[in-house]
């Protein structure tokens, strides 16, 4: 069996949640034919990581942080308050935080920022409308555009605005891994006219325009944010479609009545295959290992989702299933990758599931017998962001080696729970 990449998966951000139903069992025969369904059940996501900022008076400092992998983007948006509608922001697809070489993009990034103009109110001479923030009656209260976003360069209001470089700095810091720190300096103390910078918003992303599209009319918030510098509209909306969100890779499964066939909790990878499973979703490793062991009844791998026609990573709405026959005494186990991980996968208990208990068939959803293990093979990045996790390291077995034992997933990271991420049921004829 061929390895199978993911860098078709590089785009793909998180959360859904199922029903947890409890365990069925049904009496039955003391062998037959099982049936395992393995569902992605997570819901797509579009970004990766969003934020409100705070209001940035003149000489005043707003700085955060985010971890973000090759391929990611930031974008951002922040109202100049001496305007009707006119916001700070970079292009509307964002500003690519690593270049094409691969490093991490660092120091002054203000020459890639833009006044953009909402197009959502008529514009007054800057810093003296009455319509403008500092002066105006109320929120909203200015008269209606109904324009679209542009460069304040294009818009040829007759007004003369600040240059860039007098209002705002940004600068980058990467802070190693996949952290970065963002700091934004209202400098507009120094210059001709003095302006706040408003609340706003951040967003990192792979693609699209989360916060406004160029020469298209403004939404989700914008209106309120470039007006008035109310960002709690867009933050809702773009916090609604954020998250981690993740395939799962093909895997392997084993049926047997003894021992640790695929792992052993607290015990290093005995290089027989788990780790070119959980580290790059190659399970043809393991199970021709597995092939070797004599004690083995079946094992095999699961390769490709339901109406595929050829093996693919499991992505959310999809299911992997396979059968196969088992008797009183047999247990199960299986394992596929967490691609947005470093070494993680999801299993059984290291001895596996009991298929049958005096005659009764272990039937129904048991995805709480599943847990979410580290396989103790390669040091955790930030989830879903790691340079070094299939959908953007450069090749397999790339990433940082260690030498742990599996174990189930602690705490370093926050991850949604395994029932947020895969359901498991299991039938039997």
């Amino acid at each position: 069996m061929k390895k199978i990449f993911y860098a078709s998966i590089a785009g793909l951000f998180l959360f859904s949640a199922c029903s947890k139903d409890d365990d069925v069992e049904v009496t039955s025969a003391k062998e037959g034919t099982f049936t395992v369904k393995i569902e992605n059940i997570q819901t797509g996501k579009d970004y990766f990581n969003t934020e409100k900022t705070g209001m940035i008076a003149p000489a005043g400092v707003y700085s955060f942080s985010f971890d973000a992998g090759k391929g990611a983007k930031l974008s951002l948006a922040t109202m100049l308050v001496q305007s009707n509608d006119l916001f700070y922001g970079f292009g509307d697809t964002g500003l690519d935080l690593y270049n094409a070489d691969g490093t991490a993009v660092t120091g002054n990034v203000t020459s890639e920022l833009y006044l953009w103009d909402a197009g959502t109110e008529v514009n007054q001479a800057p810093g003296t409308g009455s319509n403008q923030p500092p002066r105006q009656s109320g929120t909203n209260v200015g008269t209606t555009e109904n324009g679209t976003v542009k460069l304040i360069s294009e818009v040829n209001d007759g007004f003369t605005y600040p240059a860039l470089a007098d209002m705002i700095k940004t600068e980058i810091v990467h802070d190693g891994g996949t952290k970065f720190t963002v700091t934004i300096t209202n400098v507009s103390n120094t210059h001709s006219m003095d302006s706040p910078l408003a609340p706003g918003v951040w967003v990192i992303h792979n693609a699209g325009k989360p916060i406004f599209t160029k020469n298209v009319a403004a939404a989700n918030g914008l209106e309120g944010l470039s007006e008035d510098g109310k960002n709690e509209e867009m933050s809702t909306y773009l916090t609604g479609k954020t998250g981690f969100v993740s395939p799962f890779a093909p895997g392997v499964y084993v049926v047997h009545t003894e021992g640790y066939p695929v792992f052993q909790d607290g015990v290093k990878d005995g290089n027989v295959g788990l780790e070119a499973l959980a580290e790059d979703g190659n399970p043809a490793v393991l199970d021709g290992n597995l092939s070797k062991a004599t004690y083995l009844p079946q094992h095999g791998v699961f390769t490709t989702p339901n109406g595929k026609s050829a093996a693919a990573p499991l992505l959310p709405g999809e299911y992997y299933e396979f059968s196969f026959k088992a008797k009183e005494g047999d247990r199960l186990n299986l394992a596929s990758m967490l691609v947005q991980s470093n070494d993680l996968f999801i299993a059984f208990d290291d001895s596996g599931l009991p298929l049958f208990n005096g005659g009764a068939a272990k039937v129904g959803n048991v995805t709480n017998l599943i847990k979410l293990w580290d396989a103790g093979t390669e040091v955790n990045e930030f989830p879903g962001a790691g340079n070094n996790q299939p959908p953007r390291q450069s090749g397999a077995n790339v990433g940082v080696p260690e030498t742990k034992g599996v174990a189930v997933v602690g705490n370093d990271f926050t991850l949604p729970s395994v029932d947020k991420l895969i359901k498991v049921t299991i039938s039997f004829n």
